[in-house]
């Protein structure tokens, strides 16, 4: 898929309603720590304020998964991530149920997946992105490919690009800023 051009781009960044994130390797680093006692992955607090944000300014997000994990969920509720979807049924139709349950339709639905489980959904969304040390196939269905890296950032550079061609990213700032 070829990439948007900035006023392609920012077209579509300004319909986005629905920001969905793929866990490992987007909001990961893709590492998962097994021990004896579980498991441990490390998320990255600007993507987490960047989520926050997201939802303060009016969006919806939500996670879709296809390794379902209880440090995920721990996270995502931590967040107050408004949708945490962990299945091994594929993302399409995880994603579709959100879109029924929100009443929005593809077009309005950003989603950043990193893998080849994510391109069913990478190839449906109306913004389809990918971190920059996302597989070959995801980055090739990407209409823009991060500078950060999968737990890295990349998902508050996502929100601020969303909020910003919105005109909601000085607002959110100043409310910060007092």
């Amino acid at each position: 898929m070829p990439k948007l051009t900035p006023p392609q781009l920012r077209v579509r960044l300004k319909r986005i309603k629905l920001l969905l994130c793929d866990v490992d390797g987007v909001l990961t680093d893709g590492a998962i720590y097994i021990t004896g006692d579980g498991e441990f992955k490390r998320f990255h607090v600007h993507d987490g304020l960047g989520q926050r944000l997201a939802s303060q300014a009016g969006l919806k997000v939500g996670w879709v998964s296809a390794r379902p994990s209880a440090i995920t969920t721990r996270r995502g509720e931590e967040l107050k991530t408004d949708f945490i979807v962990q299945t091994r049924d594929g993302k399409v139709p995880a994603v579709e149920r959100i879109l029924a349950e929100t009443g929005l339709g593809w077009a309005a639905a950003c989603f950043v997946g990193d893998d080849i489980v994510d391109l069913g959904v990478l190839r449906r969304v109306g913004l389809a992105i990918s971190p920059a040390d996302g597989r070959p196939e995801a980055k090739a269905l990407a209409h823009f490919v991060t500078k950060a890296t999968g737990g890295n950032g990349c998902v508050r550079e996502v929100v601020e690009m969303i909020l910003k061609a919105q005109g909601k990213w000085a607002t959110v700032v100043a409310e910060h800023a007092k």
